[in-house]
């Protein structure tokens, strides 16, 4: 079947060609019963709009962009990602576009901005590489930061990562643990720490600057840093790295709660029981992290808020409206029962 053209769509509704492009493109350049006479004539007559045709002469294509650092397979398993879609799609509800998650494309983060058929972009915890900000400049598409180090002249949301982190690392202090294996996230970094920008280094410095407060430092003994994958199969592949190792923790700090959820799954495997012999908390509040036994202590951030806010300043940069807001966002430490006090005997040698 002959695909339907806009020119029959002038002619049955006895308008101009332009008359039509405008009524699917630029609708507010003709009278409202004008617009509303074409459109049923075009869905009488069966017309679908070509969308590569409708970007090209609008310049734009309806979507916004989610730019991920890790694999599409990776990304999908962390529940946080869900939370903050779910603000994010409130506002492509309200304002008429469609998502695209945007992943690395064969690898490269760079390649994934040159070829993604977007109006603009939120980069989600994505460090601040400068060829990548190039490659998104010369997109000359609006572009807002989540999660990664504010820079001038571009919008940022961020969550007080340094307030969170100190508290939920002071509360398992203070339960009496000096034993204490922090489980990263991956960096690239090799453990690194000293190297890590935006959220990664904002969490460390909240931990390293509790352990000060108790006399305390990152030693790789007694204090441990271990990188592994935000997800509940990287937490579980933390534990078993700590669990081979002649000093083992009695308490685990997770820079997110899928690793802490994992962590716990691979202590229930080894017939550990936590929080009685391994105390875990996490970060982010997912809604998983209420339902698990036993319930995670964890760090509360507004994973929805920060979506939606996000998304709203692209959507305002988008139709030209330059803001360059950078907005934080507080975090609160959430009690739960995934701490005690350390065990004194029954896990050296489990």
């Amino acid at each position: 079947m002959a695909r339907v053209t806009i020119k029959e769509i002038a002619g049955k509704a006895g308008v101009s060609v332009t008359a039509v492009s405008f009524a699917f493109n630029n609708p507010s350049r003709l009278p409202e019963a004008t617009v509303q006479r074409i459109l049923e004539v075009a869905e009488e007559i069966g017309y679908i709009p070509d969308p590569v045709a409708r970007s090209m002469s609008t310049g734009r294509t309806g979507t916004l962009g989610i730019l991920v650092p890790q694999p599409f397979t990776e990304i999908i398993r962390n529940p946080f990602l869900y939370e903050f879609l779910e603000g994010v799609a409130e506002v492509c509800t309200a304002a008429g576009y469609s998502l695209m998650i945007v992943p690395p494309l064969e690898g490269s983060v760079r390649r994934a901005i040159s070829v993604a058929a977007v109006d603009g972009f939120l980069t989600l915890g994505l460090e601040l590489f400068k060829s990548t900000m190039m490659v998104l400049s010369q997109r000359e598409v609006p572009f807002v930061m989540v999660d990664g180090d504010p820079i001038e002249g571009v919008p940022a949301v961020n969550v007080d990562d340094v307030s969170g982190a100190y508290a939920v690392m002071n509360y398992v202090l203070q339960t009496g643990h000096r034993d204490v294996a922090i489980l990263g996230i991956r960096s690239g970094k090799d453990g690194r720490y000293q190297e890590y920008t935006g959220t990664l280094r904002r969490r460390m410095e909240g931990y390293l600057n509790a352990l000060a407060a108790f006399g305390l430092e990152l030693d790789q003994r007694r204090i441990q840093l271990i990188e592994c994958s935000s997800t509940t199969s990287g937490g579980q592949d933390g534990f078993r790295q700590l669990w081979k190792k002649k000093n083992r923790p009695t308490a685990v700090v997770a820079m997110s709660d899928v690793i802490a959820i994992g962590a716990i799954d691979a202590a229930k495997q080894k017939s550990i029981k936590v929080p009685e012999d391994l105390s875990v908390v996490g970060f982010d509040d997912i809604a998983l992290s209420k339902l698990i036994n036993p319930p995670l202590t964890t760090v509360s951030q507004p994973i929805q808020q920060k979506g939606k806010l996000a998304a709203e300043l692209l959507v305002k940069c988008i139709e030209g409206e330059r803001g360059t807001s950078h907005s934080m966002l507080n975090t609160k430490l959430i009690v739960r029962s995934s701490v005690s006090f350390p065990a004194t005997e029954g896990i050296a040698n489990s």
